[in-house]
């Protein structure tokens, strides 16, 4: 008797281990495969990073002179940088930029998640202004055949809402497309013999602030 009683507990032990490694198996199905739009939600990558999300839009940061910081590690240069740009890079991911994306006549921050930002460490001249050296967020009005690119001063902010009383100075500048297609929203500098252009590119669109010092 006391034989049979141990035997139906053993099987009652089995029968509840399974049970729980089967709703262990349904609660790990339904954290690592969350139904969402790729198009309207973009889907994050899957990571086990427990302090902070990976985002679809990546950080990057541009300088000018090209490449600063490894010319400045490897000694090749010595003077401090003219500037420096950083934003967060969105992807089309099949869209398009002006159907799907952007519309005319309203701000767009150059980038994505927290607003684009321009360092000047020298003053600089824009198209016959003199801006002062300091940090300013970088955001644009695109129009058909223009993009107003617009200098402000409400640092450390997020998203689409600039705040216009704080903008230092606005510039037009010309906006046309070619026939390369980017996928990424890039920014970079590139020289020109009275300074640099910041390139502003997207899709088939491309704009260029030029910047004198």
């Amino acid at each position: 008797m006391k034989i049979k009683s141990n035997l139906l507990i053993a099987i009652l032990v089995l029968i509840c281990s399974c049970n729980n490694k089967k709703n262990d198996k349904e609660t790990i199905d339904i954290k690592v495969n969350p139904k969402e739009d790729s198009l309207n939600s973009p889907k994050q990558e899957s990571s086990n990073n427990a302090y902070a999300p990976i985002d679809i839009s990546p950080m990057d940061m541009s300088y000018y002179p090209v490449d600063y910081p490894k010319l400045k590690m490897t000694g090749a240069i010595k003077i401090p940088p003219v500037a420096r740009v950083i934003y967060s890079r969105p992807h089309l991911q099949g869209r398009r930029l002006f159907h799907d994306l952007l519309k005319y006549n309203e701000a767009w921050r150059l980038g994505a998640n927290e607003s684009t930002e321009l360092q000047l460490y020298q003053n600089v001249s824009i198209q016959g202004k003199k801006i002062k050296a300091g940090r300013y967020v970088l955001y644009c009005i695109p129009q058909p055949d223009k993009w107003t690119i617009v200098l402000n001063n409400n640092i450390d902010s997020w998203g689409l809402q600039p705040d216009s009383t704080k903008d230092i100075s606005r510039f037009d500048v010309l906006a046309k497309q070619n026939k390369s297609h980017l996928e990424y929203f890039t920014i970079v500098f590139e020289k020109i013999d009275t300074g640099a252009e910041l390139v502003m590119a997207w899709d088939d669109w491309e704009a260029r602030l030029p910047i004198q010092f």
